[in-house]
């Protein structure tokens, strides 16, 4: 930050406005059905560890082998959860895309439809407004969705 000479000590000269919430997701691509966990922080390799460990938990009742299709964001190929992903192949495997590839991952559609459905053209005056919106949306993908299963065919 530029102070102008004639100030002695720094100014903070505004206060940051920008709050945001993120989401990990992921669609059971037989049914639709849809697992999500919000993260107010930063993704990492600490929150990515603990979404797969979730979703390894709610994906193992079904007794069947689970790929799951992610990015190559740095956090999903860290080594603190390097050696548990390796424990667990191959009944639950991560099959990483290609580099830049937003458009070959099937959740990229949901938050797309997410945007559409809930966000767009609307007032949500608090970030608690977005979260409720959004997840009461969540809630109804989570016992198997017709929409999700047709969205993110492959």
């Amino acid at each position: 930050m530029w102070v102008p000479p004639e100030m002695k000590d720094p100014v903070v000269l505004h206060h940051p406005t920008r709050k945001s919430v993120g989401y990990f997701g992921a669609v059971r691509l037989r049914d639709g059905k849809f697992c999500f966990s919000r993260e107010e922080g930063k993704f990492d390799a600490v929150t990515t560890w603990a979404f797969l460990r979730r979703l390894h938990a709610v994906s193992c009742r079904s007794g069947r082998r689970v790929a799951l299709i992610i990015d190559n964001a740095k956090y999903h190929h860290a080594s603190m959860h390097k050696e548990w992903r390796r424990t667990r192949e191959p009944d639950f495997r991560l099959l990483f895309l290609p580099p830049y590839s937003p458009e070959l991952n099937p959740i990229e559609r949901v938050w797309k439809l997410v945007r559409r459905l809930r966000l767009h053209n609307r007032y949500l005056p608090e970030l608690s407004n977005i979260m409720d919106t959004v997840e009461k949306l969540f809630g109804q993908w989570t016992r198997k969705a017709a929409v999700l299963h047709r969205l993110c065919q492959v």
